[in-house]
């Protein structure tokens, strides 16, 4: 095995707490007392990150009523995801879709020019996850993000839903 050196992450507030506080501390982050101060590579790299950040949304879908064929057939999970995609205002590059064997669900990522959307499928429990994480480099997409959040959640119709977002600069 490999030895691997870690960095030291430093500790910040919640995700809101430091975009609020972008403006009254250096270079966007605020870091708890006792922590380390960032070096000159970090330093030179958050001076290049954009102010509007980018969203991240993840979803825990339970209890789904949707169309079966969505959580156990990789090729219409695809083509139903790429234009959803489309549908959202984002570019796809590229993707990769995986049917497991026998009951088995689906598995599958859309890399996006804006970065990606992945989604699991277990119809034995009828559970799904997704996730869609979308930079806001070049325009603001977080919009575009929460549309294709709700376009998956009227696809999969779970009966419960646990989903939380968090704000990348």
């Amino acid at each position: 095995m490999r030895n691997l050196k870690l960095k030291k992450v430093l500790p910040v507030d919640t995700e809101i707490e430091t975009l609020q506080n972008c403006s009254q501390v250096r270079n966007g982050l605020r870091t708890v007392s006792g922590a380390s101060k960032l070096d000159a590579s970090s330093t030179r790299l958050l001076h290049s990150v954009k102010e509007t950040p980018g969203l991240h949304v993840m979803g825990d879908l339970y209890d789904v009523n949707c169309d079966s064929a969505f959580m156990v057939d990789a090729d219409l999970l695809r083509k139903h995801c790429l234009q959803l995609v489309e549908e959202a205002g984002l570019t796809s590059v590229g993707d990769f879709f995986h049917q497991f064997d026998g009951a088995g669900g689906v598995t599958g990522m859309v890399v996006l020019a804006e970065s990606h959307m992945s989604i699991h499928t277990w119809p034995e429990k009828g559970y799904v996850t997704v996730d869609v994480y979308v930079c806001s480099y070049t325009q603001d997409n977080r919009s575009r993000a929460r549309h294709l959040y709700q376009s998956l959640l009227d696809t999969f119709r779970p009966e419960r839903e646990n989903s939380h977002s968090v704000e990348r600069l």
